[in-house]
């Protein structure tokens, strides 16, 4: 084969989902998707592009006008060696023949083919028409049920016709498929020609390389999220004439609260853009009602995440975090504030976490000004929550179809969205792990330099290999 990198054009009749299927494999979901059918009127190429490198092209075609025409001309004349570029030659300038000719021109000039069919809808003769000539084609050809819906009545019908035409058939669902179906989509379609192997197994390899790459990246936004946010303060210093009357020390107590509150929420959404960047995603909304919707200093989302409150006492003992400056690890959080604090008064406590105080006040008295500081963050518990939220964050990212946008996503018979069974992955982590993540924090209130920060961005990075490698089972869980 001439070609030097693989090239399929994905083809099937009007919105049978295969702009979904291009946005999907190529992770762009600026691909232009539309509902209605018939939307594609010609051929766009979406190259993969890693390291400046293209290692694979898709090419998105219109659906077939005269399927019955082109399988007839076919027939007519099988003679011919290579029947889709015989065909585009001889109706290149036939308008009646425009959109099918824009069709099959990738495939004249030597591309595989991916036949895109929605198994929820019963097959039709038009479906048998366009299987057939595609197998006259002679082309490498998979077929890929795109099946969006729990309607699987069809789907052992589809399996049986599509099975005679092509070397491979495949179900995908273009609007929910993880990382890992994608991969695995990609290793299938190495068998559909001995003379492709090689090529795909270069392409796979760029993918799953750019892949580690940009999960460290995500590994290492998180470790930086988490080194900002404990180490994060507010200062405002304030005269004391405006401090007269113990109403005006209480609104400047509560605009510094809020100002802290805020400052940690920026950085939490400065890290989660960094995210949604290194996953190449442009189109994004997260429901409410989720944990990741909710506010990061909620209750439900304090309680919901983090360690548990054994875990938390055993992991402050052995880190030694107890070092006291504003935090007793040792006590689960139990003595908040028993370390040092200098300044002449503590003013307050600022929010709570898992139902502990998150961070104090220190007040320094100097001549005719009063000096409020808050933070680092004290909590125990919540640089472990944050943890978990940037996990889960990256988690649906890496998993989340950029070809989504097209979903119905009210449809009663949809098939479900990807359920993570825990939501604490820092609980899960082994009891070494967790301490050295401890540490970690420790030194980022403290700000130090942590000698063990390479081994914190390993524990996350394996983490986050495991939510993208995750298998799917029969009730859409990972």
């Amino acid at each position: 084969m001439a070609a030097k990198i693989p090239r399929l054009a994905i083809m099937g009749h009007p919105n049978a989902g295969k702009s979904s299927v291009v946005a999907t494999l190529t992770e762009n979901d600026r691909v232009a998707i539309d509902k209605r059918a018939g939307t594609t009127t010609e051929s766009d190429v979406y190259p993969v592009i890693i390291d400046g490198r293209t290692v694979i092209e898709f090419i998105d075609t219109p659906g077939f006008q005269n399927p019955n025409a082109i399988l007839e001309w076919f027939q007519t004349n099988e003679e011919q060696r290579d029947l889709a570029r015989a065909f585009v030659n001889v109706h290149r300038v036939n308008p009646l023949f425009a959109h099918d000719c824009a069709l099959l021109e990738p495939v004249a000039e030597g591309a595989g083919i991916i036949l895109v069919v929605d198994g929820s809808k019963r097959i039709k003769e038009k479906d048998r028409v366009e299987i057939e000539l595609l197998r006259l084609t002679a082309r490498p050809r998979m077929a890929i049920l795109n099946n969006l819906t729990n309607q699987n009545r069809y789907m052992t019908q589809w399996q049986d016709a599509l099975s005679k035409a092509f070397n491979s058939v495949r179900e995908f669902n273009a609007h929910r498929a993880t990382y890992a179906e994608r991969i695995k989509l990609l290793n299938a379609l190495k068998s559909i020609d001995q003379r492709w192997e090689h090529l795909l197994e270069d392409a796979i390899d760029a993918f799953e390389m750019d892949w580690e790459r940009r999960t460290d990246q995500a590994a290492i936004t998180i470790l930086e999220l988490l080194r900002e946010a404990l180490s994060y303060r507010v200062s405002r210093t304030v005269k004391d004439s405006k401090l007269v009357f113990q109403s005006g020390r209480d609104r400047v107590k509560a605009e510094i609260m809020a100002e802290f509150e805020d400052g940690l929420r920026r950085l939490e959404i400065a890290a989660q853009e960094q995210i949604r960047t290194h996953f190449r995603h442009n189109v994004w909304n997260v429901a409410s009602d989720s944990i990741l919707g909710q506010d990061l200093l909620s209750d439900e989302v304090g309680q919901a995440l983090g360690l548990s409150r054994r875990q938390l006492a055993l992991v402050g003992m052995a880190a030694g975090a107890a070092s006291g400056v504003t935090i007793d690890l040792a006590t689960a959080g139990q003595s908040l504030g028993t370390g040092a604090l200098f300044g002449a008064a503590v003013g307050g406590v600022l929010g709570m976490v898992g139902g502990k105080v998150l961070a104090k006040f220190n007040i320094e008295r100097a001549h005719g000004t009063h000096r409020f500081t808050i933070g680092p963050v004290s909590n125990p518990r919540f640089p472990f929550v944050l943890l978990d939220r940037s996990i889960l964050y990256s988690a649906r990212a890496m998993n989340w179809a950029h070809g989504r946008q097209a979903a119905e996503e009210d449809a009663p018979d949809k098939v479900p969205d990807r359920v993570i069974r825990r939501q604490s992955f820092s609980e899960e982590l082994s009891a070494q792990e967790q301490r050295e993540l401890a540490r970690f924090f420790s030194n980022a209130r403290h700000g130090r330099e942590s000698e063990r920060e390479d081994v914190c961005r390993e524990i996350i990075k394996n983490v986050l290999r495991g939510v993208s490698l995750s298998e799917i089972d029969s009730r859409g869980n990972l």
